[in-house]
């Protein structure tokens, strides 16, 4: 905590006990909220000249669009309304060679193994790459390791098992990029194996019989494609190898195929949080919104049940906040072939079964999650590691399903990168999450000898480690951590696209703004900042008090209601001004749509003028 922040909250501590309720302020503030404060970078205000080539939208818009990159009237058009898919899916490395071995398969009768990974990206690689085999007469198996039994990635035994069965051809979705020595094994075993992954490339490719990444430095291939991504491409090029073959002509059945699969792309896309500001998944996120809006799969329609989701109404907000979190509640806590089997379901009957059960698995994750963050953080507390560079805890209590989402929220109220894990008898699994400026994957990479595997993004990794290594690599990443990050304010940084009065805050400005969708990691919700605003009501609500809602007025316009997801702290002493920064959406209750103000951070009026 940053001296200022350590003095405001004192003062605020002292304030409370005067009225008797430090008790409850520290278990809803200090133990979930450490105050981290946060910088707002309001974007800088586009030329005149500029904004006026934009003919057609308003000039708040433009200033968005402006603030993404786009200067041009044309790639602002592209940007907000292009979804075709054209990429060519033979631009990946290693696809010819992937296509010909799983036509071979399909062509002999060969049994295949589609492995996933437990997530939802994972999920829905599995699901979309077994429905595309049927569709093509593959006689294929799903096979998505437990968590808890297997951990992450190929495992040697797994693949014995599935060679022991007669299968073949194993090909991995989502997941394998970093397991040379289980390829090997499975090699040794008989099998041939295609990968098809989207995680960092380790110092070593496995030796496959082909390795489909985008990843891989000579692949031309478009390198932000989420799991589920690099999977569709690999059956677009199957089916356009299998088109080709048959002499061209009509290519309408495997269109439908490939529309029917882009519901799966979308999910996966969005929950795996990949880049929804480059041109090719923004068009399968696109495309895959509007087939989810059918709900044509049994499973998707399920899921949009359970998740109070109107389906013709989703977006992927509702992929992120409703339909990832239920999908990946099942390898969380359970089996993510439970996920699968919603998602591959032939019949609403048999999909709301499996989708009552995410549902009470999701729920049951919720509680989880709550009771360890509580338990970890106060540990961290405690202990004085909430001073350092790096957050790091081993618990033995801890759900290994959740050890991700405890590191993620860690980091989010620290603002440190966080490494939590799941302390066994002899071996651990860990999650890690990080901040931009800490590479965590790289970090990983440096400690690989301590390490039974790992893998991961720039700012989410997991990793399986022998317990008697666990101190030396607690210390060895402290020690990276110290050197990149000491010195360095460390502040979460709000990017706010710009500044707007209350009267300019309309139903139709929410329209215009949709399409800016999807939006999501790399094109975020457009975040606004008001100031000196009044505050007429102020409550918390949610479990634990963690959320604030607001009714605010200004500028002699009505009041406007206000929800403020994990700011519930402020309740206990609220300004009677504030500045909000907010994202504008509309909130729908009983039949009756009102604007709504989804608070990203407050301050108070002064404080922010000085």
């Amino acid at each position: 905590m940053l001296k200022t922040d350590l003095f405001v909250f004192r003062l605020r501590l002292w304030r409370i006990s005067q009225r008797g309720s430090i008790g409850s302020f520290l278990a809803k503030v200090y133990v979930l909220h450490p105050m981290i404060r946060k910088r707002w970078k309001v974007a800088p205000a586009a030329p005149r000249a500029l904004l006026a080539k934009f003919q057609g939208i308003s000039p708040i818009l433009a200033q968005i669009l402006y603030n993404r990159g786009l200067q041009t009237p044309d790639d602002a058009h592209h940007f907000l309304y292009d979804k075709e898919i054209n990429t060519d899916p033979f631009a990946y490395k290693d696809m010819e060679k992937a296509v010909a071995r799983i036509r071979q398969a399909i062509k002999n009768r060969e049994k295949i193994a589609v492995y996933g990974d437990f997530d939802a990206d994972g999920v829905t690689s599995t699901t979309l790459m077994m429905q595309a085999l049927k569709a093509l007469k593959g006689d294929a198996i799903a096979y998505i390791p437990h968590r808890v039994d297997e951990g992450y990635g190929l495992n040697s035994p797994a693949l014995y098992e599935l060679a022991s069965q007669g299968i073949k051809l194993v090909i991995t979705v989502d997941c394998g990029i970093r397991s040379v020595q289980e390829v090997a094994d499975g090699k040794a075993a008989g099998l041939d194996i295609v990968i098809t992954d989207h995680h960092s490339v380790g110092p070593e490719i496995p030796e496959a019989d082909a390795v489909v990444n985008p990843q891989q430095e000579d692949c031309n291939g478009d390198p932000h494609l989420a799991g589920v991504g690099v999977a569709f491409m690999v059956v677009r090029a199957l089916l356009l190898d299998g088109w080709r073959r048959n002499g061209g002509g009509n290519f309408d059945a495997s269109k439908g195929l490939i529309d029917q699969l882009l519901d799966l792309v979308a999910i996966g896309t969005v929950a795996d949080i990949m880049p929804l500001n480059t041109a090719l998944n923004r068009s399968l996120v696109r495309r895959g919104l509007e087939v989810l809006n059918t709900a044509q799969r049994p499973g998707i329609q399920a899921l949009l049940e359970v998740a109070g989701v109107t389906p013709g109404q989703a977006t992927a907000m509702s992929i992120g906040f409703a339909l990832g979190p239920r999908i990946n509640a099942a390898g969380r806590l359970d089996s993510a072939l439970t996920a699968y089997k919603v998602l591959s379901a032939s019949n609403l009957t048999e999909a709301r079964k499996y989708a009552d059960e995410l549902q009470n698995l999701n729920s049951k994750r919720q509680t989880l999650t709550r009771d360890a963050q509580h338990r970890i953080q106060s540990y961290i507390e405690d202990s004085g590691l909430s001073t350092g560079n790096l957050l790091f805890a081993a618990d033995a209590a801890v759900s290994p399903g959740i050890v991700g989402l405890v590191a993620g929220r860690l980091t989010e109220a620290y603002y440190r990168p966080a490494v939590i894990l799941d302390k066994g008898d002899t071996e651990s699994h860990a999650s890690c999450r990080s901040i931009p400026e800490f590479h965590i994957t790289h970090a990983l990479d440096a400690c690989a000898e301590l390490l039974v595997r790992h893998g991961g993004h720039a700012q989410a990794a997991g990793f399986t480690i022998l317990n008697e290594n666990i101190d030396r690599l607690q210390n060895r990443l402290f020690e990276m951590a110290e050197a990149e990050l000491a010195g360095r304010e460390l502040l979460p940084e709000l990017q706010i696209d710009m500044e707007l009065s209350m009267r300019q805050l309309s139903m139709p400005l929410v329209e215009e703004l949709s399409a800016l969708e999807p939006t999501g990691n790399g094109n975020e919700q457009p975040v606004f900042l008001t100031r000196n605003v009044r505050v007429v009501d102020s409550r918390t609500v949610g479990g634990d008090d963690q959320h604030l809602k607001l009714r605010i007025v200004a500028d002699n316009e009505p009041p406007i209601d206000c929800i403020g997801f994990r700011l519930g702290h402020w309740h206990e002493d609220m300004p009677e001004y504030l500045d909000v920064a907010y994202c504008l959406e509309v909130n729908e209750w009983h039949g009756r749509r009102n604007l709504q103000l989804n608070l990203k951070d407050v301050q108070p009026a002064e404080a922010a003028k000085a």
